[in-house]
């Protein structure tokens, strides 16, 4: 894994992606706590746009500068390099 020291854009990039997360995920609890109409079409947009912050996340833990413009998609897909843990 990349480390502030060693990579510092990279990290940055790292903390960037897991910062957005964060505050998407905390976004998607306030509308579903507070919307009564927020429908299953929201929650899989708002959902699917944390997952693509948090893939990327993963897959930036080994890139020292930014992704390619190839790269940025296939970064947001599902890693096939993780396991869940329940």
């Amino acid at each position: 894994m990349i480390s502030r020291d060693s990579n510092p854009l990279g990290w940055s990039f790292l903390l960037d992606e897991l910062a957005d997360a964060h505050e998407h995920l905390g976004n998607l609890l306030g509308q579903i706590q507070t919307d009564r109409g927020y429908s299953e079409t929201e929650f899989r947009t708002d959902l699917g746009h944390v997952y693509a912050h948090l893939n990327r996340a993963w897959r930036r833990r080994d890139v020292p500068e930014d992704f390619t413009s190839q790269e940025w998609q296939q970064a947001g897909a599902f890693p096939d390099d993780i396991e869940p843990v329940a």
